[in-house]
């Protein structure tokens, strides 16, 4: 739940510089990043790779979704993996961060014409196919500048993954990918096979996001592994490359764990190689996009507690409810997907009794919860600090400016010291995209 360099014993702390000091210097909210935490966590799920797949272990690909800045492509470039990005922005963080394009993996379903010819003309490593469109914009910008380019279909394996609806992406009445069941995978095989620009390499499956059982993504890679055999009995060649996507749980919430590189890797490698075995075909290339599963642990909130009310509920029980100086413009997930945070008083240590409460942002909208339950210290009062871990995924990375407020700065802290890698907005930034 926490980054493993944070101490929440007294005060809380992070590599030795207390809440107390990080809020003084940096102002809050503010999202507090664990930099040697994420490079432990990469190189773990790097390492896991290549134990279980040895020399077909392919990339790690970092899901540049979850949270990217220069800095952090900086730091994916250090530790020697890949990245997979879905947008031009994306793109463009990566390669000024200096990651070599080979180690670049393209997604989206709905990539433009641009960022096609982006992606191309600076020779990113595979782009992952999501229609039938798309195969015509490859093969024409691949044409246009002269290149094979390496391609992935992107499949969808019909599970249901024990997921939040909204993050489940392989069932079938989904936008990503071809259906394996409805024939449209085939399809997408058959039309890529027409053009020389393109050299299919193999597929591609996510099947959600939060997910902590194996079988789902050993139930996928059956699936994949099935259509690589229908395209060797069909064409007698084998494609060399699965990319099995990520969606890696993590915990939220105490007591709560997250999924183990090491035994995930292995069970998926039993699972692959059985399956390669049941259809005499060789083990190919498996590579994974973790992106939750790294960032998310590194990173903790840091809110200052504006105010505090007590309100009598209908059935006459007491609710107490904390508000912060953040809110749903830095966490939008409980408002999205119901998601579930914890909280702890991070300035000083209380011995108070608990009372339910419930923490809420400054947002003009009832929904702007950031933690629907909680037991809270009672004598929390304005000007404490509240630090919320795990938020690194899809915090900062979904932050909106609702109400016009200013979205938080990202501070990295490493070997005792702290340094902003991601500004925080100001009133000026905001106004200075009127004209």
């Amino acid at each position: 739940m926490w980054s493993s360099h944070v101490k929440t014993g007294a005060e809380l702390t992070i590599s030795s510089i207390s809440a107390t000091a990080l809020a003084k210097e940096f102002g809050t909210p503010a999202f507090i990043m664990d930099e040697a935490d994420f490079r432990e966590r990469a190189s773990a799920w790097n390492t896991a790779l290549a134990n279980a797949f040895g020399s077909n272990a392919g990339v790690v690909y970092y899901a540049a979704k979850a949270f990217i800045c220069v800095e952090v492509a900086r730091w994916i470039k250090d530790l020697g993996i890949g990245i997979d990005v879905c947008t031009g922005g994306e793109l463009a963080v990566a390669l000024k961060g200096g990651i070599d394009p080979a180690k670049i993996e393209v997604h989206g379903n709905n990539k433009s014409v641009a960022e096609i010819e982006k992606a191309v003309s600076v020779g990113v490593g595979t782009i992952v196919i999501d229609s039938l469109y798309e195969i015509e914009r490859v093969a024409a910008a691949a044409t246009k500048h002269g290149v094979v380019q390496k391609v992935l279909l992107r499949l969808t394996p019909g599970i249901e993954a024990h997921t939040h609806e909204s993050i489940a992406t392989a069932h079938e009445d989904v936008k990503f990918g071809f259906s394996i069941a409805s024939g449209a995978a085939w399809s997408a095989i058959t039309q890529v096979r027409t053009h020389s620009s393109l050299e299919l390499r193999g597929f591609h499956a996510h099947i959600g996001s939060q997910i902590f059982e194996n079988d789902s993504f050993e139930i996928s890679a059956q699936r994949l592994i099935e259509l690589l055999a229908k395209y060797r009995d069909e064409y007698s060649a084998e494609l060399p490359e699965l990319d099995l996507g990520g969606g890696y749980g993590i915990a939220y919430l105490p007591g709560e764990n997250s999924l183990d590189p090491a035994s995930t890797m292995k069970d998926l490698a039993t699972v692959v190689t059985a399956h390669c075995a049941a259809h005499k075909l060789a083990i190919p290339r498996i590579s994974i996009e973790p992106g939750r599963a790294i960032v998310g642990p590194t990173m903790f909130t840091l809110y200052e507690v504006g105010t505090v009310k007590d309100v009598t509920l209908e059935n006459g029980a007491n609710r107490r409810y904390v508000s912060v100086d953040g809110g749903m413009s830095d966490n939008l997930r409980p408002a999205l997907y119901d998601a579930q945070y914890f909280a702890a008083l991070a300035n000083r240590t209380s011995s108070a009794p608990k009372v339910s409460s419930r923490i809420v942002g400054k947002h003009c909208e009832t929904g702007d919860i950031v933690i629907r339950e909680i037991d809270l210290e009672n004598d929390i009062v304005p000007g404490d600090l509240l630090a919320t871990p795990a938020t690194g995924a899809y915090g900062r990375s979904m932050a909106t400016n609702y109400n016009h407020v200013p979205r938080p700065p990202v501070i990295a802290v490493k070997d005792g010291k702290a340094r902003v890698i991601l500004r925080r907005e100001t009133e000026a930034d905001l106004l200075g995209l009127d004209i």
